[in-house]
């Protein structure tokens, strides 16, 4: 039974979320702020956080931040009552994997809670399946339709790390961090010759995407392939 962790201030909607994970078939544990919640991850291990932005002693963004910073890979699904841009940037920003604005769906919830938890489980098979097409970590190969292309290293990990989380932007300076070293002197300009190359090994491959989101960075779409 996976265990979701649901980081909340509001009591009742805290409990809500509960009760709705509890009939899914989750075993969820609450939190009221941030603060209690990172004290349990301390002591509990948990497949996914649910975790409101707006909450006292430690917000959401800053819980991600510090969990990200510590090297946890936790899938977390952000909820917030803020639906501008630049909230969600700074919350995708801030390492969430997703992202709903209240008031929230709770079976939407539930449905993006258990497509994470399928993409952490390929994330850790080190394989990833986007329509026809396949990625094997340990060969560092593209695979469809019969044919098996093996990649140069930096490209098949960029490419994997961006068909790991499909629609969710990352900066490229967080790409270049991923991907090259926090220590690396690349030029941040290779990252986008890596991109171009990706296209051009993608052009006829109608499973996924590399697309720019202006002024922030890049994303994989999936197609209809």
């Amino acid at each position: 039974m996976f265990r979701i962790l649901v980081a909340e201030d509001d009591g009742e909607l805290r409990q809500m979320f509960c009760r709705v994970l509890s009939r899914s078939g989750f075993q969820p544990v609450g939190a009221s702020d941030g603060k209690e919640a990172l004290r349990i991850l301390e002591n509990e291990y948990v497949d996914l956080i649910v975790s409101d932005v707006m909450m006292p002693e430690l917000d959401g963004y800053e819980l991600v931040q510090q969990l990200r910073e510590a090297g946890s890979t936790v899938p977390v699904l952000m909820i917030t009552a803020k639906d501008r841009f630049e909230d969600m940037q700074q919350g995708f920003l801030s390492g969430t994997d997703d992202y709903m604005v209240k008031p929230v769906n709770v079976n939407e919830m539930v449905l993006r809670i258990n497509a994470l938890l399928r993409r952490a489980k390929m994330i850790s098979e080190r394989r990833q399946v986007l329509g026809d097409t396949v990625l094997e970590y340990d060969s560092f190969s593209l695979q469809r339709g019969g044919a098996r292309e093996v990649l140069p290293q930096k490209e098949f990990q960029l490419l994997y790390k961006l068909a790991s989380f499909p629609g969710r932007t990352f900066t490229r300076q967080q790409l270049m961090d991923d991907i090259w070293g926090l220590d690396s002197e690349t030029d941040i300009h290779t990252l986008d010759v890596h991109v171009n190359r990706l296209r051009d090994r993608l052009r006829d491959n109608p499973d996924l995407e590399i697309v720019t989101v202006r002024g922030l960075g890049y994303k994989v779409v999936k197609g209809n392939g």
